[in-house]
């Protein structure tokens, strides 16, 4: 304990000479942080705390003797266990790096107090520790742009030329030569804008990591900006129009002295600085040898198993070509199913008699052998029984090929939308489909391991299998959010209008409440029994959501029920659905509910739903030929079924009995 203590307290001394020797310096700069825990505090003067002071301790005296990266972890006593790390920024020098690792280490602890697990993020560096696996834990990401926009005139071809440097840059820090994972490019846009930009990874990542982490990063980026950066604990993404980096490091260096004095002033500072680093760096090397090659072997295993564990689950999805055209019969056009904006569907049977759909991606998908290789792996660890599963890809040559479970009742438009299969719709399996489809997008919103936003919910990309059972389908057009995201601005719109929301169809703005838009347009359509597009192809004066709204004001809500219907059904369940469709499509985004909520109102009518206010109209300022063009594109009990033949009407009930409490 006394050589422990020792270690600690020359580590302190080490640290403090450093920093005094580089006061002249210019100061890191700090950019964010987050208090990354689930409520978890150590408490003071405990183990964790003396553990948590010495790996900090010993961060900044390993500053200047890793190349800019060092992870370790301390675990005197137990509990108490914290691992640790530095990632300096890749062209910064020893100096500048132990400045900074040393502010950060000092800054960390004061701006998360007694908190189990953090990261700070300067321009020069990022520390992070943690009483977790750094693997197994998500944490949020910082992301944050200039204020300032490129010129609306240039903002396209801005978007598409950043689109390309970035895709560039990250993967030179993933096939990096000198095994930092760090790169930068510079890009001229115009003769007087040149592009700035810098990827990095954590060295010990594996190749597919560091990709997954960066395609991650730059998807998050808010686009047609000066600049922006996206700040994780694994990678970061930057790109300016000003140089924000040096590689060759010579601004890192300390200015230089006056010509007078420079010489007696260095010899000083030699004669007096030279013996005693090395005798601190020599008994502190001596002392804490054996630390340093137990932490060694931790970062080996650690990055082995990462990269083996990548590896084989990547190939475990990848099926070869040969298979695919012997299972489609050739992709045979009587094997075909469907077809859409993003290609064409076949149904197939694998060797072992599995039956398969099989989305063959149109050659004119912009979307990179690498970034749909991983996305592809992403969407696999998807699981929910109202998602269709993932099943594997097949990349070769031109041919990028998409392996789902084949759903066999095809898609809910295929049965909603005909006048002869809508009948075999029943209510109780209409809503049935109606909380399946909720659990789903909660899933994909809140329960999964990724959060993720659908952007193009429909009735055809919701299948149905031999029980009805609703599938979401169709993740082509999704976007992966981070923890702390809850909105993203971008200039390429994608979807189908008449099921986008009014702030992302005019302004480019999505969320989660996109979906929950795009859900209230399905829930309506579930109901009615109508496309919502029908309306503008029969020159109707108003859409679903206003004709659902006129009937709900009106209180005659049956009438907006499909006439299939009205023979049997559940008359609660029914005004309650049209409840939540009209919430679900308020035009503020605020004013819409989570889907965690609707799907509780779904399940509990002790749930009391607030009014709702008249919904967005896709009327306005609008005309039909453009709304019809698509873009990138349990049961109720026996005591509440009543007839559903006649319509609501003011004297048979009030607005205020429809749900019982």
């Amino acid at each position: 304990m006394f050589i422990l203590k020792s270690c600690s307290t020359h580590l302190l001394i080490l640290s403090l000479f450093v920093f005094l020797n580089f006061a002249s310096e210019a100061a890191p700069t700090y950019s964010r942080h987050a208090c990354t825990n689930d409520g978890s505090f150590y408490r003071p003067n405990t183990t964790f705390q003396t553990n948590l002071n010495i790996l900090l301790s010993s961060l900044v005296s390993n500053a200047t003797l890793h190349d800019g990266y060092y992870l370790t972890n301390i675990s005197l006593g137990a509990p108490g266990e914290v691992k640790g790390l530095f990632l300096c920024r890749g062209d910064v020098t020893p100096s500048v790096c132990h400045h900074c690792v040393a502010a950060a280490a000092d800054n960390i602890t004061r701006l998360c107090t007694n908190q189990t697990e953090s990261v700070i993020w300067y321009d020069e560096c990022m520390v992070r520790y943690s009483n977790l696996s750094f693997l197994n834990n998500i944490v949020p990401s910082i992301d944050y742009s200039s204020e300032q926009s490129v010129p609306d005139s240039e903002i396209t071809s801005f978007i598409n030329f950043l689109a390309s440097t970035l895709k560039g840059v990250a993967q030179d820090a993933v096939n990096s030569p000198s095994a930092k994972m760090f790169a930068t490019r510079e890009a001229i846009f115009t003769s007087s804008m040149t592009l700035y930009s810098l990827a990095q990874c954590r060295p010990d990542l594996s190749a597919f990591d560091c990709n997954m982490c960066l395609t991650g990063a730059i998807s998050s980026l808010g686009e047609g900006k000066r600049g922006a950066r996206n700040l994780l604990p694994s990678c970061n993404v930057r790109y300016e129009l000003y140089p924000f980096y040096n590689v060759s490091a010579e601004s890192a260096k300390p200015e230089s002295l006056s010509p007078s004095s420079g010489k007696s002033s260095i010899s000083i500072i030699v004669a007096i600085a030279v013996p005693i680093v090395v005798a601190v760096v020599l008994f502190i090397v001596g002392v804490c040898f054996l630390r340093k090659r137990a932490s060694n072997r931790y970062i080996n295993s650690f990055r082995q198993d990462s990269i083996v564990d990548d590896l084989t689950d990547v190939e475990s999805l990848q099926f070869d070509l040969a298979t695919i055209e012997a299972a489609t019969n050739r992709f045979s056009d009587e094997n075909k199913i469907g077809q859409g904006g993003f290609g064409v569907v076949y149904k197939g049977v694998l060797p072992d008699g599995q039956e398969i759909a099989v989305k063959r991606l149109s050659v004119t998908s912009l979307q990179g052998a690498v970034e749909f290789r991983n996305e592809a792996a992403l969407v696999a660890k998807l699981q929910h029984r109202n998602l269709v599963r993932l099943l594997g890809f097949c990349l070769e040559g031109q041919e990028k090929i998409l392996i789902y479970e084949y759903i066999p009742n095809k898609s809910l438009d295929y049965f909603l939308f005909d006048s002869i299969k809508q009948r075999e719709l029943d209510w109780s399996k209409r809503y049935k489909i109606i909380v399946g489809i909720a659990r789903g997008i909660l899933y994909l919103h809140e329960d999964s391991q990724l959060r993720i936003v659908h952007r193009d919910l429909k009735a055809s990309n919701v299948l149905l299998d031999e029980n009805m059972n609703s599938k979401i389908s169709d993740f082509g057009m999704a976007k992966i959010f981070q923890a702390d995201q809850t909105q993203v601005n971008t200039g390429r719109i994608v979807g189908t209008y008449g099921y986008m929301s009014p702030e992302y169809a005019m302004r480019g703005q999505f969320s989660m409440k996109s979906d929950v838009f795009s859900f209230g347009v399905l829930v309506l359509e579930i109901v009615s029994g109508k496309k919502n597009t029908d309306f503008y192809q029969s020159n109707h004066a108003d859409d679903l959501l206003i004709f659902a709204w006129k009937k709900w004001t009106e209180q005659t809500t049956m009438e907006f029920l499909d006439p299939a219907l009205r023979g049997s059904c559940s008359r609660n369940e029914v005004n309650r659905c049209i409840h939540i469709g009209l919430l679900c499509v308020q035009e503020n985004p605020s004013d819409r509910p989570s889907m965690a909520t609707i799907a509780l109102m779904l399940n509990s009518y002790s749930v009391t739903l607030s009014m709702p206010r008249q919904p967005a109209s896709f009327l306005r300022g609008r005309g039909p030929n453009r709304l019809n063009q698509g873009l990138e594109s349990d049961q109720s009990t026996t005591d509440q079924f009543t007839s559903c033949s006649v319509p609501w009407s003011v004297n048979e009930v009030s607005l205020t009995e429809v749900y019982p409490r």
